[in-house]
């Protein structure tokens, strides 16, 4: 019998919960001076931002000081997942050993949290019935990785189980876009031009159920776009023009990708995320 799997409930388990965790993004990341952070910072050094409690001094006002990049950074709840599940509640600050632990942890539970967004997205996808059960049974067995503690978080390889998901996933993709009816001039053409869609004009474009898993879209005109039912999975949002465009019933898309982008009021969008404040 198949899992029954409250896919609202899923999601929630999904969303950062800076309370519960130690600042582990604050400290166990690289940080590069460009347009999205002021300095440099190498990989378990403390940003100068990060208060002893753990909590950001600047966070009201990350983007006017040039934190970009702190503002589109999203867990997706992997940092309470480490600190409190992977390690018991400890924290960085008790042990450089436990330290670099949880830093090393950090990436793999977020792609984890990562892959159980895009399974709760294809369970709620009706054309997708057919693969129900699978995609329960990779819930499952994804959750039960995010369960185990760092020591044998840490001694997994994820890789493997990564590729099985997103194999499944692209199955569920396929049925769904399926339905978006026949590919219209500009959807070919994109897809053709695979990963690489740079600063490409694509304004008003009819993109329904289009292949972009994993395309580079930065600073892409996609204004007025149709971008209803297309697979957006890991595609770079940083700074493409999303006004008015619908991405109502898009795949895979996340809330980083969207806080990463440009929108306004009329772009349409799918109800798992929301419209960023910095929208116009």
């Amino acid at each position: 019998m198949t899992e029954t799997i409250d896919t609202d409930t899923l999601r929630a388990g999904l969303r950062a919960d800076c309370a519960s965790c130690v600042g582990l993004c604050c400290v166990g990341l690289a940080l590069t001076r460009s347009a999205d952070f002021p300095v440099d910072k190498p990989a378990g050094t403390p940003c100068l931002n990060l208060a002893a409690d753990d909590t950001c001094r600047i966070h009201d006002r990350l983007r006017g000081e040039g934190w970009r990049g702190c503002t589109v950074y999203d867990c997706l709840g992997a940092g309470q997942q480490v600190t409190q599940v992977s390690f018991g509640g400890a924290s960085w600050r008790d042990d450089d050993g436990v330290g670099r632990a949880m830093f090393a942890a950090l990436p793999r539970m977020r792609e984890l949290h990562e892959l159980l967004w895009y399974l709760a997205d294809a369970l709620d996808r009706p054309d997708a019935a057919s693969l129900r059960a699978e995609l329960a049974r990779a819930v499952a067995e994804t959750r039960a990785v995010t369960m185990l503690d760092g020591e044998a978080l840490l001694a997994y390889d994820v890789a493997p189980h990564a590729a099985r998901v997103r194999a499944l996933l692209g199955r569920a993709s396929e049925l769904v876009r399926a339905t978006a009816g026949e590919p219209s001039r500009a959807r070919v053409r994109a897809e053709r031009r695979g990963r690489d869609l740079l600063g490409a004009q694509l304004a008003g474009a009819r993109l329904a159920g289009a292949l972009l898993r994993g395309t580079l879209l930065v600073a892409a005109d996609l204004r007025g776009a149709d971008l209803r039912l297309a697979d957006l999975a890991g595609a770079d949002l940083r700074d493409t023009d999303l006004r008015g465009a619908d991405l109502s019933g898009t795949l895979y898309l996340t809330q980083p990708q969207l806080d990463a982008a440009h929108g306004d009021a009329s772009t349409r969008l799918p109800s798992t995320v929301q419209r960023p404040g910095h929208w116009t």
